[in-house]
């Protein structure tokens, strides 16, 4: 075969291989049949080779002889059926192919197909008809029109074909069936032999697909099933759909007639991935076609089952296909009801799991999206998840899924958890609230990361009204990525299925309370914490992140789930659903409703979003109207209301503009426009929310204009507007008056017409500062209102916040804005008139309020001058009670204390000394008649009323003063009830709380100052006496010596009483001390001891006690820092001093000098403020040096209080310092005590320091009390007294109030 050896044949044969190759020689050779067949094996070999490598040249020989080819092709093909060896048939198989189809020639193939059909017909058995079979199988594969070829012009190659198909080899059968599936994978193919494969083959095929044995054969009947099953007809067919549907599901009509998805069933339970893999895409190509008619079938056979026991494989392909098929089962219902879904759902999880650690993309998306077709479709009644642990695991997938990279996949996972997110798929007690809670904020935190943050921090109105003006819906849907804005649209849908679920949970008592939480402890994993959660997330992520994607696009999609999630959540959390609804008021919620309504409602678009806005318009409305009448909240009201907007919302579908317009239009004549009115209504009723929680999304001025014709388009027309339309046209008068134009005479006229046809103004009263100045700014108004307007406002007023605004408030600014009636009265006094009637009229509790605001009113306006309005007004109220009350009718009337207190205040207000006018001696001789009239119990009248009379004597002129005490000495029930009073100290029980100062110790604080005033002035101007005041001054001092749990101030005022007594040596008009006997015969008790009988009616063992009480009292209220108390009790051991000084010049030095004066000057310094310059300290100090007392007060220490005094700062000195540091300075002066010059020039500047500063001080000094007769103390401690008194009683009053 070599080109040399062959001479005979010339080099033209011979082929460029290595070794050369003759072509001639090497057909000679494969002819010979007397050469062996390994030579011709090798012959064979090197001429594949010459046709892979050299093929042009085999061509170029072989081409222009004809004869030369059809010999070889000849000897081939006969080759093909005298050889056995199949190494050697798959060599001539592989030569013969190559060879046809580098000659390029259709008759080479005829004649090939014609010597096949041939040997077909006179083989004796079919086994030999195998390299026959195989031939043309390769043929197939190389030559794109065999199968047409064959199909049309050698059909009769076909019925050779079927018979091969029953022949039982299943090497015949393999290569039939892959020539089959040759065949069928051409058009013509298909269409030529349908009728052979339904009346012949189809049989046949399945019986041969059931039965193969082998992986080829099993491969290609497999093959050629899925080139059938790509024709609709033959899928029919093969599933034998003729039947009725009766039949196909009678599972013995499956093993009978049906066998296919048996067939495929079984190859699934092969351990072949291959095979199965191959059958599962077979079952999908079936299911393709027609889901509902193929799918029942496969479902019969339990082929479901086996499908997902394929998941836990690690094939890909394998996985992909069952995915496919399992997909296309859930559209038939019986996929479910088989529950087969039940059965599978474990191993789909787990796959899912699986398949995450592969990174195949649309492996992930293809296994999420038949999790959620399940999830989905899955039947309420059929529980999906009978494991808690599946249920579980699932939700660790799904978040997962929802935290993968790739944004495809977190896409479907999305989907999922917004399918599982469904009450019969987490109903397996206990509810998974806390994994529930991971997985949705995971999915709303992705869905954030994919956002751009929010810009600004702007309202949502604000937000779609940028986006709506400045860019088109379609322009602004194109910057989102789609794929973004489908994340967002599916978390939404997440989070309301979640909403819902937790609505739904509501109702069922297993679910609200996991009953598996051990006793007497609490689990955060309930129904309650995963509703605040849901709550707590929409305001945190939810909401920003919606008006981030509504900044650049506005889908009708997105804000209809959005929307709907808002709806469900006034009920996820009752409690506070009036709180979020409150919120969502104030973020311009509102605006941005009715802005989507408008955008895309319009001409009956978007049925569902027009539904979901108004909707969530009407809950939202409701909401806001039980938070913000609570008071008054009716349920008719509610009611109406209620059919109002469901009714009206649906079709106010108009921008803001275009609905501001239709609130000023006026109907026809006679004609009544329903639609009209309820429109008007709708839109006036979200308006007033709207304004009351900020949304003042319509210009004041149109609004204010807009309302006005409203209210007298509805009054020309005779229109009765409801109380609650009519309570919000007037309020959004009130809240748009600043900015509008005053009304004018027709528009008042018409609002005081449209209010006297109601039955009560509350019904239309709003509790807002801008209503109140809007009924009190018009007179026409105010005149007939405004006493209800007040009445009403004070009613629905926060006591505590009246209470404690003077305190809180600093500037006037916050004052008036903390009480809005304040600026109201200082520009019309005259509704002080109707405050002082609504005090007289309204219950304890308004009047009470009405006295707060006074008291503020009076205190921060001194330049408004209503003082004497206010006393001729109180002054015609008391006659007239006085007249008309007896004295148990008084004692009832609850309002009368509070009126004192208001006539209290008046008094108060007027700080500086006047001259008493006839008004003011008719209100005292009023108020003293008042008091002889009460008993010592009635605290609430007494109290006002001895402070009203204690003050009247101390700021006024003496000549007035002189008159006013005349006028208390003459009545003598006032005198009576004083008397009755000053036993009560003694008669009354301790409180439990000594530091605490009850209302009887405080009225016993008015009484005692009282008396001692009584007894300054009369003794002062000589004043007749009508009825004496007798005291037990054993009581007194014992009262004072061992305090017996008596209040500190009560104390403090009984030690001014003494003071009083001291100053006039018990020798008074007034007073009679009890045991001192001032009958001419009557004998006297025999003294002790001479210092007894000096100090008379006093006993030295009593000074010295009351000595010892005064030093222990100051040291404790000198811990207490409390500056008022421990000026008295220095006062009080001045008086002591200064009394004995006169009786006795000895016991007063003696007193003055013990030893325990100095411990007590140490103890006052050694507290936390250890300066000479305090009060007390320098009173005392004043005093030893006064007295000489040498051993208590040295030189040195005088020389330090030089010191300081001289590097301190006079200015900043307290004037109670200031005050006590000149008395002490003048003493030093005066006193015996030898200074040095340097000393004494400084004594000298710093008392003119101290009298320049102390006539600054006293220019502006309110008032001067004339208690003191000696220069030696001051007295401004009387003042502060009362003052603090006033305050102590005020406390008391607001806390009787808060326990009615």
């Amino acid at each position: 075969m070599a080109a040399g050896p062959c001479g005979g044949h010339g080099p033209r044969w011979a082929l460029p291989l290595r070794p050369p190759l003759c072509l001639a020689c090497a057909v000679e050779t494969l002819g010979d049949g007397s050469a062996s067949l390994v030579r011709k094996k090798h012959v064979l070999a090197r001429l594949q080779d010459a046709l892979a490598w050299q093929a042009l040249p085999v061509v170029q020989l072989l081409a222009p002889d004809e004869r030369v080819c059809m010999h070889l092709i000849g000897t081939l093909f006969g080759m093909l059926h005298s050889v056995e060896d199949s190494s050697a048939l798959n060599l001539l198989v592989e030569v013969l192919v190559r060879l046809v189809v580098e000659l390029k020639s259709e008759q080479y193939l005829y004649c090939i197909l014609d010597e096949s059909q041939k040997e077909l017909c006179k083989a004796n058995t079919m086994r030999s008809s195998l390299p026959t079979f195989s031939l043309l199988g390769k043929l197939a594969d190389a030559i794109p029109g065999f199968a047409e070829i064959v199909v049309v012009k050698h059909n009769n190659l076909v019925d050779h074909l079927l018979m091969g198909l029953t022949y039982p080899n299943e090497s015949i059968k393999a290569a039939v069936c892959y020539l089959y599936g040759k065949l069928y994978s051409s058009p013509a193919g298909t269409e030529r032999l349908s009728g052979h494969f339904e009346e012949r083959l189809c049989v046949v095929f399945l019986n041969t697909l059931g039965s193969a044995q082998t992986k080829e054969l099993q491969v290609n009947c497999l093959g050629l099933l899925k080139e059938l099953l790509k024709s609709d007809h033959f899928v029919s067919i093969l599933m034998n759909n003729a039947k009725t549907e009766e039949e196909t599901e009678n599972p013995d009509f499956l093993e009978g007639e049906n066998p296919l998805p048996l067939v495929l069933k079984k190859l699934l339970l092969t351990r072949d991935e291959m095979l199965q893999a191959a059958s599962s895409h077979c079952m999908a190509a079936v299911l393709v076609h027609s889901p509902s008619r193929y799918a029942p079938a496969f479902i019969h056979a339990d082929v479901p089952e086996f499908l997902f026991e394929c998941l836990l494989c690690k094939s890909e392909i394998l996985i992909w296909s069952v995915y496919c098929c399992l997909l296309l089962l859930t559209e038939e219902r019986l996929f479910f009801s088989k529950c087969h879904t039940v059965y599978g759902i474990e191993s789909l999880v787990r796959s899912l799991r699986g398949v995450l650690l592969l990174n195949n993309v649309e492996l992930h998306k293809q296994g999420l999206l038949l999790f959620t077709e399940i999830l989905k479709r899955q039947p309420v009644e059929i529980k999906l998840f009978t494991n808690r642990g599946v249920c579980i695991e699932a939700i660790d997938v799904l978040m997962e899924t929802v935290n993968c990279p790739v944004l495809e996949v977190a896409v479907e996972a999305v989907k999922a958890v917004a399918a599982f997110l469904r009450k019969d798929h987490v109903s397996s007690p206990p509810v998974p609230y806390e994994e529930l809670q991971k997985l949705l904020e995971a999915v709303l935190k992705r869905c954030a990361d994919l956002s751009p943050p929010q810009s600004s921090k702007r309202h949502a109105g604000d937000v779609l009204f940028s986006v709506s003006q400045s860019h088109p819906a379609n322009r602004n849907l194109g910057r989102v990525p789609q794929r973004q804005g489908q994340f967002l649209l599916n978390t939404l849908e997440s989070f309301r299925n979640a909403c819902r679920l937790a609505v739904e949970f509501q109702g069922d008592f297993m679910a609200q309370e996991n009953a598996f939480t051990a006793p007497n402890s609490e689990s955060k994993d309930t129904l309650s914490n995963f509703s605040e959660f849901l709550l707590r997330i929409c305001d945190s992520l939810c909401i920003p992140m919606v008006m981030s994607y509504l900044e650049r696009a506005v889908s009708p999609s997105v804000t209809e789930v959005f929307i709907s999630a808002l709806s469900t959540l006034f009920t996820v959390v009752p409690s506070m659903r009036n709180k979020f609804s409150k919120k969502l008021a104030s973020s311009s919620f509102i605006r941005l409703t009715l802005e989507l309504k408008a955008r895309f409602c319009s001409v009956q678009s978007n049925p569902v979003l027009n539904h979901t806005c108004s909707s969530f318009l009407c809950s939202l409305c409701l909401n806001l109207y039980s938070a913000t009448e609570k008071t008054r909240t009716s349920s008719q009201e509610e009611q109406e209301m209620s059919e109002l907007l469901q009714k009206g919302l649906p079709q106010l579908n108009y921008t803001i503009a275009e609905s501001l317009l239709l609130l000023s239009e006026t109907p026809e004549p006679f004609f009544l426009d329903q639609s009209l009115c309820s429109h008007q209504h709708c839109f006036v009723l979200l308006l007033y929310f709207a304004y009351s929680f900020g949304d003042r999304f319509v210009p004041d001025a149109e609004l204010f204009l807009a309302v006005r014709n409203f209210l007298l388009s509805a009054q020309d027309h005779g229109d009765c507007l409801p109380p609650h339309i009519l309570r919000a046209a007037l309020y959004l008068l009130a809240v748009c008056q600043d900015k509008g134009k005053a009304l004018d005479v027709r528009s008042l006229s018409t609002i005081r017409r449209i209010l006297d046809n109601l039955t009560d103004l509350s019904l239309v009263y709003v509790h807002c500062p801008p209503l109140l100045k809007f009924f009190l700014c018009y007179p026409e108004l105010m005149g007939r209102f405004g006493h209800q307007v007040l009445q009403l406002w004070f009613s629905w007023e926060d006591c505590k916040q009246t209470e404690v605004e003077e305190s809180d408030f600093g500037s006037s600014d916050q004052l008036n804005s903390a009480n809005p009636l304040l600026p109201i009265l200082k520009s019309n006094s005259s509704i002080l008139l109707i405050l002082l009637d609504l005090v007289c009229s309204s219950s304890v509790e308004v009047a009470w309020k009405v006295l707060m605001t006074l008291r503020t009113f009076l205190e921060r306006n001194e330049d408004v001058l209503v003082c004497d309005l206010l006393r001729s007004r109180f002054l015609q109220i008391l006659q007239q009670l006085l007249v008309e009350s007896s004295s148990a009718t008084l004692q009832a009337n609850r309002n009368l204390p509070v009126l004192l207190n208001l006539l209290f205040l008046v008094q108060l207000r007027s700080k500086g000394i006047r001259e008493l006018d006839s008004t003011d001696f008719k209100l005292l001789h009023q108020v003293c008649n008042l008091c002889g009239k009460c008993r010592p119990r009635d605290t609430d009248l007494l109290q006002p009323s001895l402070n009203f009379l204690y003050w009247s004597l101390h700021q006024t002129t003496p000549c007035s003063q002189q008159r006013a005490v005349a006028v208390l000495l003459s009545n003598v029930s006032l005198l009576e009830l004083l008397q009755k009073v000053l036993e009560c100290t003694w008669l009354w029980s301790p409180p439990s709380r000594p530091a605490s100062l009850s209302s009887e110790d405080a009225l016993l604080c008015s009484g005692w100052l009282l008396v001692a005033s009584l007894l300054l002035y009369q003794h002062r101007y000589n004043t007749e006496v009508h009825q004496t005041l007798s005291v037990d001054l054993k009581e007194v001092l014992n009262t004072v010596i061992f305090r017996n749990k008596k209040p500190i101030l009560l104390l403090v005022s009984i030690m001014q009483f003494l003071r009083a007594v001291l100053r006039q040596n018990f020798s008074s008009a007034l007073l009679v001390i009890v045991g001192q006997n001032t009958a001419p015969n009557a004998a006297q008790p025999q003294p002790s001891s001479v210092q007894d009988t000096a100090l008379h009616p006093l006993a030295m063992q009593q000074v010295f006690l009351l000595v010892v009480s005064l030093q222990n009292l100051l040291v404790h209220v000198q811990l207490q820092k409390d500056l008022l108390l421990s000026q008295a009790v220095v006062a009080c051991l001045e008086t002591l001093v200064e009394h004995l000084y006169v009786k006795n010049q000895d016991v007063a030095l003696h007193v003055a000098s013990q030893p325990w004066h100095r411990f007590l000057l140490f103890t006052l310094l050694s507290g936390g403020q250890k300066s000479f310059l305090q009060p007390a300290v320098l009173r005392l100090m004043t005093l030893f040096v006064r007295y000489q007392s040498s051993n208590i007060i040295s030189q040195k220490e005088i020389s330090q209080i030089i010191q300081e005094a001289a590097e301190a700062s006079i200015a900043e000195l307290p004037e109670a310092t200031s005050h006590a540091l000149h008395l002490f300075l003048s003493q030093i002066q005066n006193s015996h005590y030898q200074v040095e010059p340097e000393q004494s020039e400084v004594i000298q500047t710093l008392l003119d320091r101290l009298l320049g500063q102390r006539t600054m001080c006293v220019k502006h000094q309110d008032i001067v009390y004339p208690l003191v007769l000696m220069c030696v103390a001051g007295v401004t401690e009387v003042e502060r007294i009362l003052n603090l008194l006033l305050l102590l009683l005020f406390q008391l009053k607001a806390n009787k109030i808060e326990k009615p």
